[in-house]
């Protein structure tokens, strides 16, 4: 499988991670759905960008807390492939939305434990059940993780542990998606420079210092850096790739 004329289906592509991997995925020649919680005028400057790259591209509204609306989002998915690809499958789907509540163990609420279930775990869950219909034969899936699977920093405890679940369901995902030639990898970023938890890593000169200094390769990662690496896991070039966590951190707390 190419790049070519392909569709990938990205969630959480507004801002951050997801639309650094849109635009990079749009550059190697894939056609994009994206989809944002809020703050559509993102969502609208990503997909013109992307129709500026030759792209064909659409932004769809997605709360990934909401279960029950998964049914009416992938009937939006089957419209929008049969009106602008005349299609009925997409090829890529990157499950990256995403947001934290970073509290220490002790403080952690059963509130907060909850969001990030919903979002880090059920919904990715439930969400690639009800797309999967709607997903090539030979497609490719890429479950967003984190580095605090590996190494440990206060306060993601929660986080982290969600995230850890979503690599072992990419496991299982990989195992049961096999007959249909459908790959399932992990992408664990490092400490990444963007609005991530309000900017933590972006915005505090300190942070960015303190984390670079426990790097291998010196500095924080940026946002086009963990779009290069799943667009290189969606790449002709890596299909025999499969069932794997890539950590994409610069070589972090070696």
């Amino acid at each position: 499988m190419t790049t070519q004329n392909t569709i990938a289906l990205i969630t959480g592509a507004n801002r951050g991670l997801g639309r650094a991997t849109a635009l990079r995925l749009a550059q190697d020649g894939t056609d994009l759905i994206i989809t944002y919680r809020s703050h559509p005028e993102e969502a609208a400057a990503v997909v013109d960008a992307a129709v500026e790259l030759g792209r064909t591209a659409v932004a769809l509204r997605l709360d990934t807390r909401e279960v029950s609306s998964f049914g009416a989002f992938a009937d939006e998915v089957s419209r929008a492939l049969k009106d602008r690809w005349g299609r009925e499958t997409f090829d890529f789907l990157v499950n990256n939305a995403g947001t934290a509540v970073l509290l220490p163990f002790v403080e952690m609420t059963p509130e907060g434990f909850d969001e990030m279930a919903e979002v880090h775990l059920r919904g990715v869950y439930f969400l690639t059940q009800r797309l999967l219909p709607l997903i090539a034969d030979g497609g490719r899936i890429i479950n967003l993780s984190t580095g605090l699977t590996r190494f440990v920093s206060s306060g993601a405890s929660a986080y982290a542990a969600m995230k850890g679940a979503v690599e072992v369901l990419t496991r299982y995902l990989a195992k049961e998606l096999g007959p249909r030639g459908i790959s399932v990898n992990t992408v664990a970023p490092g400490p990444i420079a963007t609005d991530f938890s309000g900017g933590f890593v972006r915005d505090n000169e300190q942070v960015r210092r303190h984390l670079g200094e426990q790097t291998a390769l010196g500095r924080v990662g940026e946002p086009e850096d963990i779009g290069g690496v799943v667009a290189a896991l969606l790449s002709e070039h890596t299909g025999w790739i499969n069932a794997q966590r890539v950590e994409a951190s610069g070589g972090t707390l070696l």
